[in-house]
């Protein structure tokens, strides 16, 4: 199973997910004839991700719940955390804000009980999300400022361009185009930094925008 679940990792980042989902099916397949419950676990989540990038958050959530019953059976709290986290965002893709926010919280209190900092800034990220969705700009500066001091803490390149990018355009609605402009610029330099292109075009982007409205 372990084998299949690798070669559908491979396909989901380059995003093939219809072709992920069928060695996840098999990988799932297999767990369950073999009884690992763990595996059967990491598949169902796996089925999860790869259904939400199709655009399908109503049926990655039913992955993702039989994911968390499995990791609570087991006690797999770093499972769990992953499984909570995954419902969180696509609660949010399905619009229902409350539920995201509520599973994103249950996340984040596991991840930290086991110290997971990485887990922590992804949940505290989520969380952005969802107030930045509401429209909800204090609520989410807060939660992007946390999600940024763990990724630098953790030297999570990628994480910091993320929630600078983000900040900048919080900071860009609530009328600080200065603030605005240094945050751009930073996630801009470090997407660049590690070949992440699209997003640091993305990045560059805003950058021109702010120094446009800036003139």
């Amino acid at each position: 199973g372990t084998d299949l679940s690798n070669l559908g990792n491979a396909r989901w980042r380059l995003n093939e997910a219809g072709r992920a989902i069928r060695y996840y099916e098999q990988a799932l397949a297999i767990s369950k004839e073999i009884g690992d419950r763990r595996g059967e676990g990491g598949d169902l989540g796996n089925l999860g991700i790869a259904h939400g990038q199709l655009g399908n958050p109503q049926l990655a959530i039913e992955f993702f719940e039989q994911a968390l019953t499995i990791d609570r059976e087991i006690s797999d709290s770093y499972g769990e955390g992953k499984d909570l986290a995954n419902l969180g965002e696509a609660y949010r893709e399905l619009g229902d804000a409350q539920q995201a926010i509520g599973v994103h919280e249950l996340a984040l209190a596991i991840h930290r009980e086991i110290g997971d900092r990485c887990g922590q800034g992804s949940d505290l990220t989520g969380l952005g999300n969802v107030y930045f969705q509401l429209g909800d700009a204090r609520p989410a500066i807060g939660y992007f400022e946390q999600a940024l001091a763990i990724h630098r803490e953790i030297g999570d390149i990628n994480g910091v361009a993320s929630a600078s990018f983000n900040l900048s355009l919080l900071h860009a609605q609530q009328g600080d185009p200065a603030q605005a402009l240094l945050l751009a610029r930073k996630a801009a330099q470090l997407w660049g930094q590690i070949g992440n292109t699209p997003y640091a075009q993305r990045a560059q982007q805003l950058v021109a925008q702010l120094e446009r409205q800036g003139r």
